[in-house]
């Protein structure tokens, strides 16, 4: 290292000249570790974004590529006693569900409140009363008795031979409504629907038809949370699930997690 000495000063000023120098070096030294720390810091989380996202891309692929089953673009659970229960999800739903996938061993469900689902417990004529009760309890977590906050609603099951389109002279059967006619069996559950994880599969239904295929679930029952909120709070409970996945199987008109 060479250092110039200015001849023309004493030995004291080209010392303090070059102690000067070297504290604004010392200066610059640290504002460029400074620099470099932060540089550091910022790349360490694009990094951790980059992952992220990559991550998130994998799984929506995984989403994608899953076989979706018939059933899912319903409302649906397996009951505890292994009987599939679907639901309408609106009118147009509702009308599939009666005409296009209801057989005569069937039972349908409703509510006499208006802007229920009708659902449908395939084979049902052959299922006990467990299966009944969580199909009905079902049709009363996703029926307008949940917006309303209530704590129950009355459930009524019938063959699908009693379900018609053919309404009385003078009246009119809109999209999604059918007429109902015979004998009606009712049940009056209590409003709470479950939400549960197996694996990374999100599955939702009566808490005893879930608790059937996992421990690992929580219960909600009529809230003012709103779907997308709740729904951070389930994944961030169960530890796991897709967001999506999650607030398809909430009922609407708000919840909170049962206590």
């Amino acid at each position: 290292m060479e250092i110039e000495f200015d001849l023309t000063k004493s030995v004291e000023e080209n010392a303090s000249k070059y102690f000067e120098e070297s504290k604004k070096a010392k200066k610059k030294l640290e504002g460029a570790k400074k620099a470099l720390a932060e540089t550091k810091k910022k790349l360490d989380l694009l990094l951790k974004q980059e992952s992220q996202f990559l991550e998130e891309q994998a799984q929506k692929l995984i989403k994608k590529e899953k076989k979706r089953e018939w059933y899912e673009k319903f409302h649906w659970f397996m009951s505890s006693e292994g009987f599939l229960c679907i639901g309408g999800k609106d009118a147009t739903s509702n009308e599939l569900v009666i005409k296009k996938h209801t057989d005569k061993n069937d039972l349908v469900l409703h509510t006499d409140m208006a802007g229920s689902p009708f659902f449908v417990i395939k084979n049902g004529q052959e299922a006990g009363e467990q299966t009944i009760k969580e199909a009905a309890q079902a049709v009363a977590a996703y029926s307008r008795a949940w917006k309303l906050g209530h704590t129950s609603a009355d459930v009524f099951y019938v063959k699908p031979e009693q379900v018609t389109k053919e309404a009385k002279p003078g009246e009119y059967v809109p999209k999604g409504s059918f007429m109902v006619y015979g004998k009606t069996q009712y049940l009056y559950p209590k409003l709470e629907y479950a939400i549960g994880l197996i694996g990374e599969e999100i599955i939702g239904g009566p808490a005893p038809a879930v608790e059937k295929q996992t421990k690992h679930f929580v219960l909600v029952i009529p809230g003012k949370e709103n779907k997308g909120e709740l729904s951070k709070k389930i994944k961030h409970k169960l530890k796991g699930g897709d967001l999506d996945e999650i607030a398809k199987f909430l009922p609407a008109g708000g919840a909170e997690i049962k206590k």
